[in-house]
């Protein structure tokens, strides 16, 4: 099974869904290979981002499941390699 290696940028505006993300980030574990969370007080907003080396269909439904969650945008960026 061939992999791709991405990151995934996570904004979570909605403080509430941080323990869903988690979970989410929990299920796909294997595939991570970091994690970097930045809570910018400020704003009021955290940034997460996520390295992975996971096939390409797991990478998009780990996106598209945070993605999903109100108040939370994610954007990925895969490897050209």
């Amino acid at each position: 099974m061939e992999t791709r290696v991405a990151t995934v940028s996570i904004i979570v505006e909605n403080g509430e869904k941080v323990d869903e993300i988690n979970a989410i980030l929990h299920a796909y574990a294997p595939y991570i290979i970091g994690r970097m969370g930045l809570p910018y007080r400020e704003k009021n907003i955290c940034i997460i981002s996520i390295a992975m080396d996971a096939p390409e269909d797991e990478i998009s439904a780990l996106s598209g499941k945070i993605g999903r969650l109100s108040g939370v945008s994610t954007k990925t960026a895969y490897a050209k390699i």
